[in-house]
């Protein structure tokens, strides 16, 4: 077993291959033909359907499973792309136990909805697995604008952009495109390089460059996009990850949790990834929950999620609450961490008991950890942007900033719910309120 040099007890090689491969194989399988055609026949198809309202991007889903009853789905993977260029991501990561499945009338009838979100990836999944791109460009028309940012907003805008014949440059500050799709998400999630074919995939429209190394105010300015393009989309999302401002809170083991996800997302190997034996996540929302399970699933023996409310107020779904619970990370709530314990290195960490109003009790607790993963919110991180209000970029209308001509989406603009759906939903809006401005 190899020794992490950061902490002592942290250490990769834990669990033995066949136990990573288990670990870590696809949460939701895919749907064979026969199951889709079932699943698709349990939908009411309703006239007014309340599952079109619940979709941040407003797919016709009556629309697209009835396509799939009728062995159509192809057409129906061209209705749900229409309106989510990344359905395929979106069918896989999209909470839709609390969006268009919580709204299904079979739910709201029988507490069992259609399976909307494994029917859009079975549909999406046969278009794409072909090759096939459905969208065609229009007449190039000379117009340029530069995207900021290659995750969903950024991506979504480009695509929606390409198709009306504008040409795209998307700077990216990382290696890969991608954003969240590639370097935030569980691995368990999109294995087998998904995102990266889904980009691919995406990219075959034309019209589109990348350009990689390119971080906003390092070494791009938005004045000099301004300059040289004509219309500017800023869809970065946040890269910097709140601090633990609590005594001891640099040491050693102490560490962001959105740092070990990408860790674990770009590994080639699961075994040569180091953990601890004993592991504290601080947080409550997806990412928490993400990077608590993959602890657990590399072979951590105690994980812990500490969140300062209850249960009811935690950013992540019941489902992700309870996926977590199933995998033996023990979770505790009303608790604010007070102090790191060790020797250099983190070997406990102190919480305080808080109310629901979060007024502390005097009540605390330690509990062993030698490895702790701060989950606690993130900042947008760049000079020289357009106005902020509550930390990220205000937006008006369909994304447009107060900067003439640059507009925003995803989670560095102000509004939306930090789902891959929603800013996929801002980035294709503000590619639309884009190509009106620029053909006047």
């Amino acid at each position: 077993m190899t020794q992490s040099p950061f902490s002592p007890g942290v250490a990769a090689g834990r669990l033995d291959d066949a136990a990573y491969s288990e670990n870590f194989s696809e949460l939701h399988p895919a749907l064979d033909p026969h199951e889709a055609l079932v699943a698709a026949d349990r939908c009411y198809f309703c006239h007014d359907a309340p599952c079109i309202t619940a979709c941040p991007t407003d797919i016709d889903i009556p629309l697209f499973i009835r396509q799939i009853a009728t062995g159509t789905p192809d057409a129906a993977a061209k209705t749900i792309l229409s309106q989510n260029i990344m359905g395929g991501m979106c069918a896989r990561v999209c909470p839709t136990e609390t969006l268009c499945e919580e709204a299904c009338v079979r739910e709201m009838a029988e507490g069992k909805p259609v399976k909307i979100g494994q029917l859009q990836r079975y549909a999406t999944d046969h278009l794409q697995q072909q090759g096939i791109h459905p969208f065609s460009r229009a007449t190039v028309t000379g117009k340029t604008v530069a995207v900021v940012g290659a995750g969903p907003a950024g991506l979504s805008c480009a695509h929606r952009l390409a198709i009306l014949g504008h040409d795209v440059t998307v700077h990216d500050a990382r290696p890969k495109p991608g954003g969240l799709n590639e370097y935030g998400i569980a691995a368990y999630k999109t294995p087998e390089g998904f995102a990266q074919a889904e980009v691919d995939w995406l990219l075959q429209i034309g019209g589109i460059t990348l350009e990689h190394g390119k971080a906003l105010g390092a070494d791009v300015t938005l004045d000099q996009l301004q300059s040289d393009f004509d219309a500017v989309f800023l869809g970065m999302g946040l890269g910097g990850v709140n601090a633990l401002d609590v005594e001891g809170g640099d040491k050693a083991g102490v560490s962001d949790a959105v740092d070990f996800i990408a860790d674990v997302r770009q590994s080639s190997d699961l075994g040569a990834l180091p953990v601890g034996r004993d592991v504290v996540v601080i947080g409550g929302g997806m990412t928490a929950v993400d990077a608590a399970v993959q602890s657990k699933l590399l072979g951590a023996l105690n994980v812990t999620l500490a969140y300062r409310r209850g249960r009811d107020r935690m950013n992540a779904s019941v489902f992700e609450q309870d996926l977590a619970a199933s995998k033996g990370v023990r979770i505790m709530t009303n608790v604010v961490p007070k102090a790191v314990h060790g020797n250099g290195a983190v070997r406990e960490i102190e919480f305080e008991y808080v109310t629901d109003d979060m007024a502390g009790t005097g009540e605390t607790v330690r509990i062993p950890a030698d490895q702790v993963l701060r989950a606690i919110g993130q900042t947008l991180e760049s000079n020289g942007l357009p106005d902020l209000e509550m930390g990220k970029i205000a937006v008006t209308g369909s994304g447009r900033t107060s900067v003439d001509g640059v507009w925003a989406g995803g989670d560095c603009a102000l509004g939306g719910d930090d789902l891959t759906v929603t800013a996929v939903a801002e980035g294709r809006d503000a590619a639309m309120d884009i190509h009106a401005s620029l053909m006047g």
